[in-house]
């Protein structure tokens, strides 16, 4: 801190209350990369192994055609 008369000049790093290290970028674009593969992998996984449905089947509580 410094100061010129009546003003004081503080520094980034004194006006935030410490320092900001560069790790925090790289932390969270990993976690977000982790979070997106994971929930990709599930989705996928789960629709592989969903069984398909059979297209000669009626579809049930289908309203009955007017007559």
């Amino acid at each position: 801190m410094e100061r010129q008369g009546a003003e004081t000049h503080v520094t980034t790093e004194e006006a935030r209350g410490g320092e900001t290290p560069s790790i925090m970028r790289w932390v969270l674009l990993i976690g977000i990369t982790l979070a997106i593969l994971a929930l990709s992998a599930i989705w996928i996984t789960g629709a592989l192994t969903s069984p398909k449905p059979d297209r000669g089947d009626q579809v049930s509580g289908q309203a009955a055609p007017p007559t």
